[in-house]
């Protein structure tokens, strides 16, 4: 559907089912392939809502030896952000159920970085989505951490899941950005490519 692309062959570098469903919902042809996971740290002195998009080009950086004349590589990295904190994904149980506490009653922001790589180009965005969250009980995230076990995703949970069914009071801007790909800006960004 891409001409610009027929060219290339998109490549996923990504462990996430979120992102390979979301990439695959654009019906573009695409393969994944992954390296072992990347360290995530980042300069502390780095603007919160700079992270995701600093992240994704580490990513990117870790793929340079892969990249071929005819592939385009994608790399994806999100983030949960308050005022004052960076969420990634929590250490286990105990860091999830924090950071849902410190996230309930309040809004925070979601923000996906993207770098699209080939042999002569990098090009990276970010998009930011506001999810505002009801008050949770203790009892209502203990439940969702041991029914959905969402240690694998920033903020410590997945907006599809029940937590966000019964617990996400609105969103300004995408929705799937905060499932972990901002399709429309991606979709967008691969047309001028």
């Amino acid at each position: 559907m891409l001409k610009n692309l027929q060219n290339y062959e998109l490549v996923l570098a990504s462990n996430s089912p979120r992102r390979k469903e979301l990439l695959a919902s654009l019906h573009l042809p695409f393969s994944v392939f992954t390296l072992p996971d990347i360290d995530e740290s980042f300069p502390q002195e780095l603007e919160r809502l700079k992270v995701a998009e600093y992240l994704s080009n580490k990513k990117a950086d870790a793929h340079l030896g892969h990249v071929q004349e005819n592939k385009l590589i994608i790399t994806a990295d999100t983030i949960v952000c308050n005022r004052t904190h960076v969420f990634g994904k929590p250490d286990g149980k105990t860091e999830a159920m924090e950071i849902l506490q410190t996230l309930s009653g309040k809004t925070h922001q979601v923000v996906t970085g993207v770098t699209l790589l080939t042999v002569q180009k990098r090009v990276s965005f970010s998009a930011c989505t506001d999810v505002t969250f009801a008050v949770l009980s203790d009892e209502e995230i203990e439940f969702y951490l041991d029914t959905f076990h969402p240690y694998d995703k920033a903020g410590a949970y997945g907006i599809q899941e029940w937590i966000g069914h019964i617990g996400v009071t609105s969103i300004h801007g995408s929705y799937f950005n905060v499932m972990g790909l901002p399709v429309q800006k991606l979709y967008a960004t691969l047309k001028t490519f």
